[in-house]
């Protein structure tokens, strides 16, 4: 689908920084001043500013002095597994002799804190329960262990129900009542300021002093891969939080389990980037989630040797490429779906319906979000992709387009269509939901029509944001080095994208779907090597095409210890043929 390529606006403002695109990149990308700039821990937002956080110190408090048993409820995501990771880390650090964790089976409990994980923790004898990056809309879990004599604490960074669970204590700073300044912390991050609190605690009561503390920036390297993995906006807090982690990842002072995943991606930990958490390090811890159990990715977290962290990363690694066949596969029988669907679609593709809704039986739960995604980024339509729960159930994970609040899509439905939808949730860009089976058809028509009532049709249109052009005596490895160093990029704070017209003096396809080329600029300059991956192979390679407008990164390809320019092309525009 043919996009639109519009150029970010440049703020005028007072210099942020000394290098002139660094300072340009930062003003368009909202920064008002240099502080915003400051990525060390002292510019962290205290702990104390979070509401809720002095009572659970308060309840930990006492297990502690009491020697309880405490039970860890994690999520079945990296930013789960690193938020589980984390809090036992923490809490064995500070002296805790009991402390273990669950983390629910995506297919047999579900997400959360469920009646059934309840049971769980109650087997092992739990008298004080903490979730982590969960447990702010169980309501049915909370009860339950409460009504057993457990307390509750409840850690999450999810947007709040109404109605809040009964548990002993809440720490999310997206309560209404909250006044901690970064809305957007993941649960990993939420874990660290508690486990931060708590120190703080243990410090005023003589537990600890300033030199014998436990040193909670050795978490970092966690805070950062959970951050990054979770897809948060990176405001200033997050920036810190995960330029901090991947400091200590590059100086090869992080969890053995981080390493050991690097080195299965062929990843070298004294380059690491942000972009090498979001898609070399936490697709492969997702992978325990989505197809077996994410006990595997909290345990390669919590190793203590090379040797168990490298045994569990090939097993994480080895469910990462089981996914990605079986994502292949889905994506495949989705487009021939899709096909089937719209037909009759013209040209400009004004056939296609406004939102894409796909079902097949066998489809595997655990990848739903990633099919429905990569159909949303083909297609620029809000996507949901249903697979069977159980009988007469189909179970479904949605994903959005910017300009279309899902779970907002989702609650009008069932406002206007109550019997439509037996349960749902999530966020602006991703959600879940369940619905009857014999409903399929009546739903998909019914959502589409609802989308159509919101979107205006340019929307519909998939738009790239740049950077603008990159002059000639730019594109080169100090700018590259330049732009690694001026990060942590990610959401909300987008990686410098830049657009501009090339000759493509050469191109081939490798490995049969990745299109390497050999390209200068269209008004001179050097020559540079460029990839496009996973290219649409219907237009490309074409040898017809001598010049493109491209979409790309200024990356720096490593290879036999050699580094040179790259771009990473995301964008292919032919200008000619």
């Amino acid at each position: 689908m043919q996009k639109r390529i519009l150029r970010r606006d440049v703020p005028a403002g007072d210099k942020l920084c000394d290098d002139p695109l660094l300072d340009r990149l930062y003003r368009s990308r909202h920064i008002k001043n240099a502080n915003q700039l400051d990525r060390t821990l002292n510019a962290m937002h205290h702990p104390n500013l979070m509401s809720g956080m002095d009572v659970a110190v308060e309840h930990l408090l006492e297990a502690y002095q009491k020697q309880q048993n405490i039970v860890i409820v994690g999520d079945f995501d990296a930013d789960g597994a690193t938020s589980t990771a984390l809090a036992v880390l923490a809490l064995r650090q500070l002296g805790f002799a009991n402390v273990a964790y669950l983390v629910p089976n995506r297919f047999e409990q579900g997400y959360g804190l469920s009646v059934a994980v309840a049971q769980e923790a109650l087997a092992l004898g739990v008298d004080l329960l903490m979730t982590v990056d969960n447990g702010v809309s169980s309501h049915e879990g909370v009860a339950f262990l409460k009504a057993q004599g457990v307390k509750v604490i409840v850690t999450d960074h999810h947007l709040p129900p109404e109605t809040l669970p009964n548990a002993d204590a809440i720490v999310n700073p997206n309560l209404a009542h909250c006044g901690f300044p970064s809305k957007h912390l993941a649960g990993v991050g939420v874990t660290f300021y508690l486990m931060l609190a708590l120190r703080a605690k243990f410090r005023e009561l003589g537990l600890f002093d300033a030199k014998n503390q436990p040193n909670f920036t050795e978490l970092l390297d966690l805070v950062a891969l959970g951050t990054v993995s979770d897809v948060v906006p990176l405001d200033q807090n997050n920036r810190i939080l995960v330029y901090q982690g991947i400091a200590r990842i590059r100086a090869e002072r992080c969890r053995c389990g981080i390493r050991a995943l690097a080195e299965v991606a062929k990843r070298d930990v004294t380059r690491f980037v942000a972009a090498d958490l979001g898609f070399s390090i936490g697709p492969r811890l997702n992978a325990a989630g989505r197809l077996d159990n994410m006990s595997v990715g909290v345990e390669l977290l919590l190793a203590e040797n090379m040797e168990t962290a490298r045994a569990l990363a090939l097993e994480l690694d080895g469910l990462n490429q089981a996914r990605k066949e079986i994502e292949q596969g889905m994506k495949l029988e989705a487009l021939t779906i899709c096909q089937n669907l719209f037909a009759n679609a013209t040209a400009l593709e004004t056939e296609i319906p406004y939102a894409i809704v796909l079902y097949q039986a066998d489809w595997h739960q655990g990848v739903l979000g990633i099919l429905a995604s990569r159909i949303k980024d083909q297609f620029h339509r809000p996507v949901i992709a249903f697979a069977q729960d159980q009988a007469g159930i189909l179970k479904g994970s949605a994903r959005s387009i910017p300009g279309l609040h899902i779970r907002d899509v989702l609650e009008r439905v069932y406002s206007q269509h109550p019997d439509l939808i037996l349960k749902f949730g999530g966020h602006a860009m991703a959600a879940g939901l369940s619905i009857q089976e014999n409903r399929f058809d009546d739903f998909r028509q019914i959502f589409n029509q609802t989308v159509s009532e919101l979107l205006a049709e340019d929307q519909l249109q998939g738009t790239i944001w740049t950077d603008g052009e990159l002059h000639a005596n730019l594109l080169n490895l100090a700018t590259a080095e330049t732009l690694r160093q001026g990060g942590p990029w990610g959401q909300a704070f987008p990686e410098p994208l830049f657009d501009g017209e090339f000759k493509i003096l050469q191109q081939r396809l490798v490995g049969e779907k990745h299109l390497k080329m050999m390209v200068e600029p269209k008004l001179g300059g050097p020559l540079l090597d460029a990839i496009a991956f996973n290219v649409d192979t219907r237009y490309y390679p074409d040898l017809s095409v001598k010049t493109a407008r491209f979409v790309y990164k200024l990356d720096i390809n490593e290879f036999r210890g050699n580094r040179d320019v790259q771009l990473l092309v995301d964008y292919i525009e032919p200008l000619e043929s």
